[in-house]
């Protein structure tokens, strides 16, 4: 497949990491007919890649390599070329940890046009105010009071979601496994834990003040005071800005998934996939994979508060088919398109809300990660 791929304004890209590369891929907004690209970066281990619309269109790629380590790139034009950071995130030396792996990248906010944020293991935030080109750490979140304390989860401690408000630049949120939420309302001079009500079963306080283990945060840019998060131990709602949070995993056949997607132009729209982690008698939750072996992608229509099982197009049958964190995403189409990739390497796509479902392509390697964005 050639490197780089070609793009008009206002097409749809789909951005796919794997344990072995990345794969662009674009169409135009029927889409229907897909052009690839990849792998880049072959052999490579890509958890997230990114799409900034906000001026030039740069696709950001998380590279973990097994033997150069982790690093961020960039590219813009739509990977025919890539640009290396001058600075990669890296702790600063008074700290003897070091970067493990970088997990997800968040370009900043329309009034921050050359912000860019990412997570990695151990968890810790970066930031970049050059596009990408030079990142530092968050400090004053590495050094909350609680961080001692803080444990990983099956994937590591890993910081992989953020949230940022699109109406006040100093308010974000940031979600750790398997630490819980945390958030800061002064352009992170002080981070507050904000897990109330939110359920760690593993744990012999089933409600601590953190704790948690959130496996996906997401906000949508119109409603920013809700937040929703697919946890290890259900599915949950804020309407305060993560003060407060409710339960609402009735009507799941599992409380346990990674993924989570929201309707781009609804946000009382949700999409899950739920996993068994383990039935009776099985130690270690290491099955995971989807509910009765039924590839069923649920949706709410209002936030959470009843649940639909969408099937038509998806194996129903000995589907033992594993979706990791990242592996849902949702274009910008007023019938909005979801795309769930498959850690069998197939990606399975909706164009009409989720209603019917088509096989987008197949015998990728194991993917990690799927991103959508709209070409500028």
């Amino acid at each position: 497949m050639p490197l780089g791929i070609e793009a008009n304004r206002g097409d749809i890209i789909l951005m796919v990491g794997t344990r072995k590369g990345a794969f662009l891929l674009t169409s135009d907004q029927a889409r229907r007919n897909w052009a690839v690209s990849g792998p880049l970066h072959a052999g490579s281990d890509i958890y997230h890649m990114a799409y900034d619309d906000r001026e030039k269109g740069t696709v950001f790629v998380a590279i973990n390599d097994p033997i150069w380590g982790p690093e961020i790139q960039r590219s813009e034009d739509l990977g025919a070329t890539w640009l290396k950071a001058a600075q990669n995130p890296r702790f600063a030396a008074v700290r003897s940890d070091s970067v493990n792996r970088i997990w997800h990248i968040e370009p900043g906010r329309p009034g921050e046009p050359e912000v860019v944020y990412a997570g990695v293991d151990p968890a810790a935030l970066f930031k970049s105010e050059d596009g990408g080109d030079t990142w530092s750490e968050v400090e004053t979140l590495t050094a909350h009071p609680t961080r001692d304390l803080w444990e990983g989860g099956f994937g590591g401690l890993c910081l992989h979601s953020m949230a940022l408000d699109p109406t006040d630049i100093d308010r974000m949120w940031v979600a750790i496994s398997a630490v819980g939420v945390f958030g800061t309302e002064d352009g992170g001079t002080i981070w507050s834990a904000m897990n109330a009500g939110v359920r760690a079963d593993f744990l012999s306080d089933p409600f601590p003040e953190f704790g948690q283990c959130p496996h996906k945060l997401l906000s949508h840019p119109s409603m920013p005071e809700r937040l929703y998060q697919q946890n290890h131990c259900g599915f949950f709602r804020s309407e305060n800005g993560g003060r407060e949070w409710r339960d609402l995993s009735e009507g799941l056949p599992s409380r346990w998934a990674l993924p989570l997607g929201i309707h781009s132009n609804d946000a009382d729209t949700v999409y899950v996939v739920p996993e068994d982690k383990a039935v009776d008698g099985e130690v270690g939750g290491g099955r995971r994979y989807v509910t009765d072996a039924k590839f069923r992608v649920y949706r709410s229509r209002n936030a959470g508060e009843d649940w639909e099982p969408l099937t038509d197009g998806l194996p129903q049958r000995n589907a033992y088919l594993h979706v990791m964190r990242e592996g849902m995403a949702t274009d910008s189409m007023d019938e909005c398109g979801i795309y769930v990739g498959t850690t069998t390497g197939q990606i399975f796509y909706s164009r009409n809300d989720g209603d019917t479902w088509e096989l987008l392509i197949d015998y990728l390697p194991p993917i990690n990660s799927v991103d959508c964005g709209t070409v500028v």
